[in-house]
């Protein structure tokens, strides 16, 4: 069919070269790609991380502020229920008839509220 039969097999030679190098190029840029895939998700790895401990680190600082702030009302509300307790005794030692009569009226006022 050709005339030139050397031709043939020099160009069927120079196309496999071309897919050879087509390949490797390829191949290459798969590389290049898959590494830059992999630093850049290595990059969003640590960003994550950082956020993380920072989000930590005021949520610790969130809890340690909440700590005290309930630490302090808890005190205090023991402060002035220990406080109270106190008054009422000493109310209580100086008028025993009327503590005795508040009680009973408190009590019967609480009774019929629960009769119904």
């Amino acid at each position: 069919m050709s005339d030139d039969p050397i031709t043939e097999p020099a160009a069927s030679g120079e196309a496999a070269e071309r897919l050879n190098q087509g390949k490797q190029h390829a191949t290459q840029a798969v590389n290049e790609l898959r590494a830059a895939a992999e630093a850049k998700a290595a990059e969003l790895r640590a960003a994550a991380e950082a956020k993380a401990a920072e989000f930590r680190a005021t949520a610790e600082g969130k809890v340690h502020e909440f700590r005290g702030k309930a630490e302090h009302a808890y005190s205090e509300a023991r402060t002035r229920a220990n406080t109270l307790r106190g008054e009422s005794e000493h109310w209580i030692r100086e008028n025993p008839t009327r503590a005795v009569l508040t009680a009973m009226g408190v009590g019967f006022i609480v009774g019929l509220m629960f009769r119904k």
